[in-house]
């Protein structure tokens, strides 16, 4: 990260990290800072959080992800890697356009903690960010160089989810 900037991680097993990240996303937004979002492994764009930030001026949102990941031994792992690569691509073009002043990577973190991406690509990637740009990266397994990268880390801990007791994912909650 570049002198100026900021990056922060929300980490952990617990709910509620992508959500911790668009908050700030919203916060921005009503002070007029442009925001960008890229989602990495996740795909699906018919979620509430999609519809309302594409909905949004000054806020560009892209899912680059193509959903669950296989084992790297399945032949479609391949793609997934692609595609958290590109998303990638996407995301230091925000980070250092000088555009935007939030920048949130969605489960970038995990993306680094299944290989999807290397750890140094993604450091490239916070170290290029424009001066008054702030970086917010989330998802669970977030690497030791990432945390040491960052300036303020949160990790988010599961006491308990009702998806262990049967609930299913609701929409307005889960998605």
């Amino acid at each position: 990260m570049n002198d100026e900037g900021r990056a922060l991680i929300f980490t952990g097993d617990g709910k509620g990290k992508t959500t911790a990240a668009l908050g700030m996303a919203l916060r921005a937004h009503g002070h007029g800072i442009p925001v960008s979002v890229v989602q990495f492994v996740k795909s699906d764009t018919r979620t509430g959080e999609f519809a309302a930030l594409n909905g949004m001026a000054g806020v560009d949102i892209v899912a680059t992800g193509l959903g669950f990941v296989p084992r790297p031994t399945d032949p479609r792992f391949a793609d997934h890697r692609r595609a958290a690569e590109q998303g990638l691509r996407s995301a230091a073009d925000a980070v250092s356009s000088g555009r935007f002043g939030l920048v949130v990577l969605d489960e970038v973190c995990m993306a680094v903690a299944l290989n999807l991406l290397a750890e140094d690509a993604v450091l490239s990637v916070l170290r290029e960010a424009a001066a008054d740009c702030t970086v917010v990266l989330t998802g669970r397994g977030a690497t030791e160089g990432l945390i040491a990268a960052a300036d303020t880390v949160s990790e988010v801990r599961c006491i308990k989810h009702g998806f262990d007791r049967g609930r299913k994912a609701q929409k307005g909650v889960e998605f």
